[in-house]
This record gives structure tokens, sequence and C-alpha cells, in this order.
């Protein structure tokens, strides 16, 4: 009774939060509940029952296990429970998905009570969450004539798993709710502070945008009963910055159906929509739960008489509205027709893309994975019996152009595609299924991949998967309470799944904190490879990487694939020479602002940017594809020069060596089969045999963008604009300016270097800088904080053998001890250095932030509204982002430098260099 008393007082707590009692997955805690059951006389049995049924999670959990095994008991007649009779028995099972639930169904469809197996066989029917084991028993029983196991297979070439599915609603009247003005983060649907709690579904729920919205949606509710919540972006893109599953699951939560009602606080089917329509990342995320997502369209630029938008006084396009989608306007989706209407009928506007076959089908079967998983079975079962399966899925969408070369992402996928018709060239627009060479899995959303994992019934990774990493880097700055209860059962899991794990659950090698972009960027040592990550971030330069929620990553982990279409490419190549004086960073900065000026409109977003990086190597060049996460991307790939590839793989295997000397290695030899495909992959490039990766002459692009570095003459800044009239102008990464354009006079509060946009080059910038003003003026005095996290140990290490970290150590006045990690996030700062713990620091904004109203100067990613800074009473924060030698010398001005000062601050010092051509050299930082 322990466990179940124990519970009691949690439920206690979480009244006083205004929870229901927590989703039990605890097997210790359901063993005690069905004690209870069984004692007629004991007061605790009505609340007992409840939790049982209805409160017990499904999937591989070990409360699943207790439940599942319980369950057989009843059906068997073996336990009586007046209330749960051995139908209720088995209808409880088919809704627990899979595993232990599975391999109950299978135990009584092929036992000897043939009553008990006919019913038993019939909702084994409605379950797709079959893993190899389970499938085999089903043919070894066929195979010896069990007519039961025969039924099921038909059952399953049929796929009547899906097919007996109801159909999408011709017509889904819906109600609508402004989230916010322009673009809207995902932090905004789950704040990244918040982090800890995604797994808790309820609990994380109540974070969603603000108390008042929630209770507008509510309200929004209670007047229209017969229609659904429509969450929009007015004037903006839905979901931008990162995939959020956590904040898909918030926006179902408040306005979504429930899955089952067995299982609590997991909904579906939210329907999610921008003027600018939805975020890539975010809108394979809505899929996930099949849900729907629209691009509006309301609002359109005002054109004159020639044609051209006509700009107000800013420089952009004046946007007039199409149609209103105010707050509580009655709106219908026309699924059928595929059309958006007012709510007397008249179109609106065409949303076919929100309504592809393969979307239908998401919606259909309720999540993309249920597909996923549904195709294999039936390909299982058809063979197993020898017959053909009826077409019951919509085809792959096979997009083939005659005479047409391929981009470099068509390559990739033509390589990697999985079932598509023999010998057939795909193009853009085509959408199948693709193999997934290496996955990640970041420590803030992996709570919930775990989850997810366990829903699916998944037990061990895909032997189709070359390598797959767990991270802990979104937790690094502080080892709270809260990381110390979530991030050991996280690694845990994970390294018993398979994975190799930033924290060793045994002990032996020490945290290794590496932001995840740089391990999957190292471990990635295939330019033909798919990479699916857990973040936003998830660019590589070597393959093609998606960031993706944590639904996606655990079907990628479960099943090695993945299934997406092939997106258009918008060629990005330079011209001129990079002045001196120049970083990198300003490129990628200028690289933005050129695209805008050239194609008026973000031509990258919802695309792949196939970037001739040519002599970059594969750390700096991570730089770039880092940012185009910003851009609204879909992906990059960069397109390298044999030799630059040959040493970035080098230094990659080097990499992983180290992650083997300091005993990461699993028992499958993971890390030491990506150095063998990684001498493979050398030696292919070497011979001659298959050189680096390259489109083809005649490929066909959306568009080309040809950035002139020769125009590039003083650091960029992003700048979030936070007092744009225009309010879908703030917050976005659209607004690059020149330094000069502060006329040496913005205060700035804090820098930033650190997170995944930083390599082992700045850290020897930020050190060089500071040995060059001690030699000018004596010492180094900071006029405001100035926080600096390496993204990786290994950068460390290699700083301290070239005598750098005792320079920035001497100048510190906090350096992170990861023998006493900080237990407490810092909530102000002085005027010094701080040396942080390598991750993800400010960036991230779930430990770490600047002070409220601050205006940070950064390195990393986000300028999104409370992310590094929250707004205080009397002023907006401000994350603005530059190269590490503007953030270095604004710490030490205390504002933003002129331009002369800047190049006076870096001369003579190497800062990470680019040319478009090989002959001009590659940085020497890495």
């Amino acid at each position: 009774m322990k466990a179940y008393l124990d519970y009691l007082t949690e439920i206690e707590g979480r009244k006083n939060q205004g929870l229901a009692p927590k989703p039990i997955d605890d097997g210790e805690l359901v063993r005690d509940i069905i004690a209870i059951i069984r004692d007629s006389g004991t007061t605790y049995r009505p609340d007992a029952l409840k939790f049982f049924i209805y409160n017990t999670l499904p999937g591989t959990t070990s409360a699943a296990g207790v439940k599942a095994a319980f369950l057989k008991q009843i059906v068997l007649g073996e336990e009586v429970v007046p209330e749960i009779t051995p139908d209720f028995a088995l209808e409880l099972l088919s809704h627990m998905k899979g595993g232990p639930s599975i391999r109950v169904l299978l135990d009584l469809a092929l036992g000897d009570d043939a009553a008990i197996a006919v019913k038993a066989g019939e909702v084994l029917k409605t379950q797709v969450f079959l893993y190899d084991a389970d499938m085999f028993r089903l043919r070894d029983a066929y195979k010896a004539g069990n007519a039961v196991a025969k039924d099921v297979l038909q059952s399953y070439s049929n796929a009547e798993f899906f097919t007996k599915l109801p159909e999408v609603e011709d017509e889904i009247k819906v109600v609508t709710f402004i989230a916010a003005e322009g673009d809207i983060s995902t932090d905004l649907l789950s704040p990244g502070n918040q982090a800890h709690s995604r797994a808790d579904r309820e609990l994380h729920g109540k974070c969603m945008i603000s108390p008042e919205a929630q209770k507008e949606i509510v309200a929004l509710q209670q007047q229209h009963p017969d229609k659904r919540v429509m969450m929009i972006a007015e004037k903006g893109t839905m979901g931008v910055g990162s995939s959020r599953m956590s904040g898909v699951n918030n926006v179902a939560l408040w306005t979504g159906k429930q899955a089952s009602p067995y299982v609590p606080f997991v909904n579906v089917a939210p329907i999610v929509a921008g003027t600018n329509g939805i975020s890539p990342i975010f809108a394979t995320t809505v899929d996930v739960t099949g849900g729907i997502g629209i691009n509006l369209k309301n609002w359109v630029k005002k054109t004159g008489e020639d044609g051209k938008a006509i700009l107000n006084n800013d420089g952009n396009p004046i946007l007039e509205q199409k149609y209103s989608v105010e707050t509580g306007t009655v709106l219908k989706i026309d699924a059928k027709g595929k059309k958006l209407r007012a709510e007397d009928g008249q179109e609106l506007v065409d949303i076919g893309a929100a309504f592809t076959p393969q979307k239908t089908e998401f919606m259909k079967a309720g999540s993309s994975y249920a597909i996923v998983f549904g195709k294999k079975l039936q390909t299982f079962a058809a063979q197993t019996l020898g017959v053909t399966p009826p077409q019951v899925f919509a085809p792959n969408k096979e997009i083939s152009v005659e005479g047409q070369g391929l981009t470099a992402v068509e390559k990739i996928f033509n390589r990697n595609a999985v079932g598509v018709t023999p010998g057939k060239t795909l193009h853009a627009g085509s959408d199948v299924r693709v193999k997934v060479n290496i996955v990640g899995s970041q420590d803030t959303t992996g709570p919930m991949t775990a989850q997810e994992l366990e829903a699916m019934a998944a037990s061990v990774i895909s032997p189709l998967v070359d390598g797959a990493y767990q991270s802990g880097c979104h937790t690094a700055s502080v080892w709270d309470k809260k990381a110390q209860a979530n991030i050991p059962k996280l690694m845990s899991f994970m390294n018993t799944f398979g994975l190799i794990t930033a924290r060793d659950p045994k002990g032996v090698y020490p945290a290794m904190t590496d932001v995840i972009h740089k391990v999957l960027n190292d471990i990635t040592v295939d330019d033909w490879a798919i990479i699916i990550g857990g973040d936003s971030h998830t660019r590589m330069s070597k393959g093609v990487a998606f960031g993706a929620d944590s639904g996606t990553v655990a079907l990628a982990l479960a099943t090695g694939e993945a299934t997406m279409p092939i997106p258009q490419s918008v060629k990005v190549t330079f011209k001129g020479k990079m002045q001196p004086h120049m970083d990198f960073r300003d490129v990628v900065h200028a690289t933005q602002a050129q695209m805008l000026q050239q194609c008026g409109d973000n031509v990258f977003q919802g695309r792949i940017i196939e970037v001739h990086i040519g002599t970059l190597l594969a750390d700096q060049a991570f730089t770039f594809t880092d940012w185009t996460a910003e851009m609204k991307a879909k992906a990059s790939i960069c397109i390298s020069e044999d030799a630059t590839l040959i040493e970035s793989l080098e230094i990659a295997k080097a990499r992983i060596q180290i992650m083997i000397d300091k005993g990461m290695e699993n028992a499958a030899g993971t890390l030491k089969g990506l150095i063998d495909k990684a001498d493979a992959r050398i030696a292919e490039i070497r011979s001659g045999e298959k050189p680096a990766l390259a489109p083809d002459a005649n490929a066909k692009y959306f568009a080309e963008v040809v950035v002139d570095l020769d125009l590039i003459d003083e650091p960029m800044i992003a700048d979030p604009d936070v007092n744009n009239m225009d309010v879908s102008k703030r917050y976005t990464h659209d607004t690059i300016r020149p330094v000069s354009y502060y006329g040496a006079a913005k205060k700035v509060d804090l820098g930033f270097v650190g997170s995944c946009m930083v390599h082992k080059g700045d850290m020897k910038i930020v050190a060089q800088m500071l040995k060059n003003i001690e030699k000018t003026s004596g010492k180094v005095e900071f006029k405001a904080p100035l926080v600096v996290a390496a993204p990786t140990y290994n950068i460390i290490d290699e700083l301290k053998a070239e005598g750098d970290w005792d320079i920035l150590q001497r100048y510190s006045g906090f350096v992170f001890d990861d023998l006493a990690p900080k237990t407490q996030a810092r909530t102000d700062y002085e005027n010094i250095l701080y040396l942080e713990r390598p991750g993800c620091n400010l960036c991230m904004g779930n430990q770490e932030k600047a002070e409220k109203g601050d205006t940070v100067l950064a390195t990393s990613t986000r300028l999104f509204q409370g992310r590094v800074v929250e707004d205080s009473a009397e002023k907006k924060g401000e994350s603005l982002l530059a190269s590490t030698p503007v953030v270095v010398l604004s710490a030490i001005l205390g504002r933003t430098p002129s331009a002369e000062e800047y190049k006076t601050a870096v001369e003579g010092i190497e800062l990470t260099k680019f040319a478009p051509s090989k002959g001009l050299g590659a940085s020497v930082h890495y």
C-alpha cells in the first residue's frame, strides 16, 4: 500500500495546483491498485478502479505491463471484477496501443479457448503497433494451421485497421482564436523555461500562451459547442523556431479531441493556421497528431498599377486584408472541396496543401506514425500470406521529370528512398519513406520522446540507424532539482534503448553536456546521410538534417525510417572577396539580407538551402546551416570540395575516438562503426569512386541567390526590432542591420558568446581580443557582463593545450566546476566574464536568462520574445545577434561599437575566413 498512499499524497499536492491525479506509469503502484480492487471491503476501492481504468498510461510502461497481465486474468476468468467484464477487459486492452497488451492479445488469440481466441483476434485486427517478435508469432501460428492467426493476417493484409476507421469529416466548423500577431514562436505555446514539465501534459498545458488566453479559448468552446477552435498567427507564420511537440500537445489539449477515453490528457487533431502558413518543422509536428495546418493568405501585399508592391516609409510592403479572421469568427473547413469558407459558404482560400492524400491519412488515423506502422504491418501480412495487398494507402507521390538533373537533396532522397518504384528517379514534390541514418534526441524533449517510444511499444533502437545520441546540453547550465529528477531517468531509458548518451547511467564516464548539434555534426560521417533530430537546429554541414518533434524522433529511432516530401531547393553561391576584418557570421547575416533584397519575399521558407560552401570546414560551415532554421528553411545542404570534406571527416573521426576513449561506446559498437563508415567514405572520395556530394549541372531550383562578399564591409546585426509599429515585423530574423545603424550608442546590458553557432575559432577570438586589450590598455574592464559557454568539452581541452584557456580564466570572475555544478539559475550579473559549462546556456532560456528588460547582444540564434530575456515592467527585453568579436567588444564598451572601433579591435586577429573558391584557402579554425 505504500505506493498507493504516496500517490494519494501526491494527488493532494496536485489539487492545490488545480491539477488532476497524474497519469500512472509505475508498475508497483498498479500492483497496489489491483490489490485494492480485489478487496471489496476497502473504502479505497472506487477510486482505485477509476485509476486502473482511466488513469494508467499505455504502451511499454511498467504500469501497462501490470495492467495488461491483470486484464488477461479477467478475460480468462481467473479474476472476477464485477465492474470489468471480460469484454470490457478486451476493450481496455485495445486502447493500450502495444507492447504488453499486444503480447496478451496474442496469448489470448492463439490460446486454447476458441471463443476467447476469436474475440481477441477481433481486437488484434484494430492494432498497428506490432514489432518483429509479435508478427513472427502470428506468422508461425499461421504456418501451424491456426485459423485465428490466418484471419488476423488477412485483415492486416487488407489494412482493415485503417479502412474501418471513420473518414475525415467533409465539413469542419471552426471558430477562430488569434494567439498573437506576427510570427508565433513555439515558445509561446510551450515556453523553454517550462521544459521540465513537458512529460506531465496537464501541468505543462498551464503554460500555453497565458491564463487569460486559456480562459478565452474555453469561453469560445462554450459559446460554440458544435465547432472546433482554430488557433491563428495573424500576419505571421505559426510555429517558428522549434518543433515543440509539447507546443502541439498544448494546443491539442486545449482545442483538440481526446485520443482515448481511457488515456488522460492525450489529445489529437489540433487545427492551427497562419497568415503565412505553418513553419515547416511545426507542420510535421502537427501531422504527428493528425492535426490540420492551414495557410490563410488573409493579408496580401498591396500593389500599384505596375503590379509592384507599394511600400511604406520603412520600405516594407503595405498589406491589405482579404478577409477577417478576428477571434470569434466562424468559418468552415471544406475538407472535401479543400477550401476554407466563410460561415455563409463563400470561398476564402484554397487549402489543398493541408489536405494532400498523405495528410488526410494522418488525420484519419490520428497520427502520422500509425500510418508508418500500418504500412509495414500490411506488407508483412501480405508477404506471409503470399498475396498482393490492395492499394489502401495513398501511394508514394513519385514525381519524375525527364531530362532534368538532380539537386543535392534530390540525390540524397533517391539514395535513401524506401518502397518506391524500382529505377524511378525522384524530383522535388515526391513524398516518400526514407531511411534515416543518424538520430538525435535532446534532453528537454527527450522525456517526451521516451513517452512516445513507450506509447508505440518500442523497446530497442532500429538496426537501420547508424548512430543515435541523447544529449544533455539543454539542461547543462543548472543541475537543479528538476534536472536531477528528469535527466538520470531519461539517460537510463535511452542508454538501455541503444543510444549513445551524454550522461552515463552507470557513472563510469563524466557528464558530457556538449551541444547536441555539434555532436550530431561529428557523428554524421556521410554527406549522403539523412539526419533526424529533436530540435530545429538539427542542421548538419554533412548530409541533410531535419529538425523534428519528439514523435518523429521516436519513430525514426524505432523504425529507422521517416516519411516526408522532397522539398524544393534554393541555390546559394558566393562571389567577390571577404574583407579581412569581417567574420563569417557576417556572411551568414548578409545572406539573409541580400536574399530579401534580391527576391522580395523569403524564398528560403519551407525549402532546402543548398549552399555552395566549397572550402569551409564542417564546424565553420555549421554556422551557416545552423542559421538556416531562422531563415525558416526546411533544411540545408553544404556543397563541399573533396579535400575539404575529407578533412572534415578526419576531424569527425578524431572526435568520435575521443568519445570512445571517454567510455561512451555501447555494446553494439556504434561509435567504432561510425569511424569505419568515415574511413570507407574517405576512401571513396580519394579513389574518385564517389566524390563529394554535388548537384547535377541541369538541376532545377526554385530560386538562385548570389551573395556578393564585396558588399559586406561592416558587421551585421540581426535585430528583433521590438518597437516596430508593425507587430508582424517584430521578433523576426529578417531585420539585418549594419553596426553603424546604431551610431555607437545602443546600450548593451549583457554579452553572450555561446550556443551551437560558435566553434573553437570563436573561443580563440575571445582570448585574442582580451590579450590585445591587455597589451594596449594594461587591463581589461567590462562595462557589461560577458557570458561565454564553449559548445563542447573537446574544444576546452584543445584550448587548454594551446594556452587560450589560461587567458580566458585569467579574466573570468566565474569558472564552471563540473564537480560542483550550479544548483540555481543566475538571476543577476556583475560586469565580469563568466566561463559557463559547455551547453546551450542563455540560448535555450529554460534555465539561465538575462535580467528582465536587458538588451542582450549574443552569438546565438534566438531573438524571440521572452526566450533569452524577458520584458520588464519598464522596458522590453531585446536579444540582438552578432558575431563573436562584436559581442565581446560591446560587453567591454557597454554599447554597440562604431565600425572604426570594431576594425581597430580585430586588427591582427584571425577571424573565421571564407572564400568562394578553394584557391583562396580555408579557415584554420575547427
